[in-house]
């Protein structure tokens, strides 16, 4: 299944990307690679993770703090945040 990302959640994604390598040479590129093995374990079992709203579902990061909040939608998985878990949790319900 094809997956995009809201404006906002590429956003994050990339902001975190860079705060990982500003912190330690090559951690970000360590995040991203953790981030894509989380969209893979998404796009191929979508519904193996508990809803965390009515209409949105999250799947930890193994490593990181991360959580990727995302819709399956019928032809598509939409990515809605890349959240970081130690900050509000809650914080991109208005996105959906």
């Amino acid at each position: 299944m094809k997956i995009n990302f809201l404006e906002i959640a590429q956003i994050e994604l990339d902001d975190a990307i860079e705060y990982y390598n500003y912190e330690a040479p090559g951690l970000g590129d360590a995040f991203l690679i953790e981030v894509l093995n989380a969209l893979d374990r998404i796009s191929e079992f979508p519904e193996a993770w508990h809803p965390c709203s009515k209409r949105a579902r999250r799947c930890q990061t193994r490593r990181y703090p991360y959580g990727i909040v995302y819709q399956i939608r019928e032809q598509e998985i939409l990515v809605v945040a890349v959240a970081n878990l130690h900050r509000n949790p809650d914080y991109w319900k208005d996105r959906i």
